[in-house]
């Protein structure tokens, strides 16, 4: 049987957040996770929070999002560090940061199932659509696993995982 290429980019987009594949998915990975356990971070200059890295990958799947929508681009910001900026606290703050990219995230697989074969012809200038989900795909395993190495670091990851 062969897959489309839209079908390829589906399946890969709900491994990052929803299906058990070579790496836990996002939902795993934050499941459970308290506002202090976000925000907690490891020692030296490099390490990233949970919260911190959950505001990084928002703001990319928002900015592919509103492209590919034809909507009006996110402002630039700084850096890409400033992605990674908190600028809250406590349960609430941390559950609507979680929602909103969970959100974000839905909203874009249901464009990638609308890209069909064409998900690699852009008329436009940049990279195709099929180009920049699957550099999301990637940049989100990525994370992903960052941020189960920050939740082994603080011991808030489970020792044994079982999955189906």
């Amino acid at each position: 049987m062969q897959n489309k290429i839209s079908d390829v980019l589906v399946e890969n987009w709900d491994y990052v957040m929803d299906v058990e594949d070579w790496q836990p998915p996002l939902k795993d990975a934050l499941e459970g996770v308290t506002s202090e356990q976000a925000s907690w971070k490891p020692e030296g200059a490099a390490g990233n929070s949970i919260w911190e890295t959950v505001n990084h990958l928002t703001y990319y799947k928002e900015r592919l999002l509103r492209k590919l929508k034809g909507l009006e681009k996110l402002p630039d910001l700084e850096s890409n560090d400033a992605t990674f900026t908190v600028t809250e606290s406590g349960e609430e703050a941390w559950s609507q940061a979680v929602a909103k990219l969970k959100s974000v995230h839905a909203s874009l697989r249901e464009i990638i199932v609308a890209l069909e074969e064409g998900a690699y012809e852009w008329g436009g200038s940049g990279h195709a659509p099929g180009e920049e989900v699957m550099s999301l795909i990637l940049h989100d395993s990525y994370h992903t696993g960052q941020i189960v190495l920050v939740r082994k670091l603080q011991g808030s990851w489970p020792g044994q995982r079982s999955f189906d």
